[in-house]
């Protein structure tokens, strides 16, 4: 008996450690250049298109919310403009595009009923979800044999800049100043731990 007690107060720590572990991964993204490829790259990167235009992206992680994506697009833009001598840039097209993908996860059962997979089964329209299956061996949505579906979207927003020198006009309303963009943005900006 004790020894099942032992055995189960282990259990229960391991698994309290795994889930500590995984939560602190789930941080959203820092203020960093981009690491990573494809769904899982994160952070900015720009790339120079003449002498004074600039492609600049932000991409965030699965728990980084447009918001924050959209406002670090703008810091980088900024610091860019600053670093190369110019005082304000001008976007000249801007966009924030949502990649999502879902993930389903069984439950329980085994969905080969009914003499080796034939049997009774529809499909219906679900608002949210589109089209799905239901039969009544495999994820049915009535009796309990759940399947977990969840979406997990990712954001990443990407801008044509040009940087310019001076003030700029009052009418131009795509005109952004550098340095006050860095000095009210910076402060809410998220930098990776040295």
């Amino acid at each position: 008996m004790m020894r099942n007690l032992k055995r189960r107060g282990l259990l229960f720590t391991a698994i309290a450690s795994g889930a500590l572990l995984v939560s602190g991964c789930a941080t959203e993204t820092t203020y960093r250049p981009a690491t990573g490829k494809g769904f899982y790259r994160t952070g900015y990167s720009e790339r120079q298109v003449e002498a004074n235009r600039w492609l600049v992206t932000f991409a965030g992680n699965t728990v980084t919310d447009r918001d924050t994506v959209e406002r670090y697009l703008l810091f980088r833009a900024a610091q860019l403009t600053l670093q190369n001598g110019y005082d304000y840039f001008v976007m000249v097209d801007r966009s924030t595009d949502r990649q999502a993908q879902t993930y389903s996860t069984p439950g329980p059962g085994w969905g080969g009923g009914w003499g080796g997979g034939w049997g009774p089964s529809w499909r219906y329209y679900g608002r949210g979800f589109g089209w799905r299956a239901w039969d009544p061996w495999w994820g049915d949505p009535f009796w309990g044999n759940n399947i977990d579906v969840r979406t997990v979207d990712r954001y990443e927003a990407s801008a044509e800049i040009v940087m310019r020198k001076g003030t700029p006009a009052k009418d131009e309303v795509r005109a952004f100043n550098a340095r006050d963009v860095s000095d009210r943005i910076g402060p809410t900006v998220v930098m990776p731990k040295s």
